[in-house]
């Protein structure tokens, strides 16, 4: 995603307690809306977990995910700075 990109949090979904997830987290990409990103702490800091699927193999799949590997920095820097306002 670049500088030009429309990326926004729509809605973040807070959390309270022991568990590893601490939000839920829909973004918009221009005219789209991606619903189920997760914020989830980790053993040294927060990361973003992308939207799942469980498949037939019972194995689960990332419904969304970024192409690039800057594309994944700007999206983790999105949703975590709304995270921690």
């Amino acid at each position: 995603m670049s500088e030009g990109s429309n990326l926004e949090v729509v809605r973040l979904y807070r959390f309270n307690g022991d568990s590893k997830v601490k939000a839920f987290v829909d973004i918009a990409v221009g005219d789209f809306v991606v619903r189920g990103l997760r914020v989830l702490q980790g053993e040294k800091e927060l990361f973003l977990g992308m939207p799942q699927e469980k498949a037939k193999d019972g194995k689960w799949y990332n419904t969304f995910y970024p192409k690039t590997k800057e594309a994944r920095q700007d999206l983790t820097g999105v949703v975590l700075a709304a995270y921690k306002e």
